[in-house]
């Protein structure tokens, strides 16, 4: 095997072990926020020298679960596709995409270093995309023109917030929950 090829399939595993350990903790830590880097090796199934190796602080740790659901946040947004259809239909589906992560924007609610994040300063291309796809909603008609934008997605992030927190307390079943959340949605935005 060539010197480039040994570091191409190192770098690959480097990838998946690190990729292996960020969802291990995303999903522990949604359910545990106290969980040890010990708790989040052993369901990576990786030893604890390794999760030091990657993230030798638990800060490291927390802001690269911040990175990765930026990252996965952009491509639901993709997933989308806010421009197409009218814009009340564009945010139902938006909120279909965002439900699937959330573990990962739970634990970006619900955990302090998270919740104040430095990632989270900066308006990203979703952002923008999503207040863009409000103000279309105003101008053709699918959205209430009283509800400013920034009301209209702190509503969705809420109604989100309520959907997850519907499966994990009450037992919802994730259908249920995502059916009362577009529901509540369609009223609430409903010109």
């Amino acid at each position: 095997m060539s010197e480039e090829r040994t570091a191409a399939a190192e770098s690959g595993t480097r990838a998946r072990t690190r990729r292996a350990i960020v969802d291990a903790a995303v999903v522990l830590l949604a359910g545990d926020p106290t969980a040890s880097l010990g708790d989040v090796a052993a369901a990576a199934g990786v030893g604890r020298t390794t999760v030091h190796r990657y993230f030798p602080e638990r800060s490291d740790l927390l802001a690269a679960i911040g990175t990765d659901v930026l990252e996965k946040v952009e491509a639901a947004t993709e997933r989308a596709r806010l421009d197409d259809g009218p814009a009340a239909k564009a945010l139902e589906r938006l909120c279909q995409e965002y439900f699937e992560l959330g573990d990962g924007l739970t634990l970006m609610f619900e955990t302090p270093q998270l919740a104040t994040w430095s990632g989270w300063d900066e308006e990203t291309a979703a952002d923008e995309h999503f207040l863009r796809t409000v103000r279309r909603g105003h101008a053709e008609g699918s959205i209430d023109p009283g509800l400013d934008e920034e009301w209209v997605r702190n509503l969705v992030w809420a109604l989100l917030y309520s959907a997850w927190e519907h499966t994990r307390t009450a037992g919802a079943s994730k259908h249920s929950a995502m059916t009362l959340c577009l529901h509540t949605l369609r009223k609430a935005i409903a010109p």
